[in-house]
């Protein structure tokens, strides 16, 4: 029993899965950044392109 508890003291006291976590939603924030950005840029993009089209338009 006691070999039990000092395994989890030991799997407590361990940070690696805590680094692991926050470095996870760190990534899952900044996916969330390029999905958003890349989905504005297309829409300005798209504007433009019909700007374009309809000045080119006879």
């Amino acid at each position: 029993m006691s070999k039990a508890l000092k395994v989890f003291g030991q799997f407590l006291k361990d940070e690696n899965g805590a680094a692991l976590i926050e470095y996870t939603v760190l990534l899952g924030i900044l996916l969330i950044a390029v999905i958003a950005t890349i989905g504005l840029v297309g829409t300005w993009v798209s504007k433009q392109w019909l700007a374009l089209d309809k000045a080119l338009s006879p």
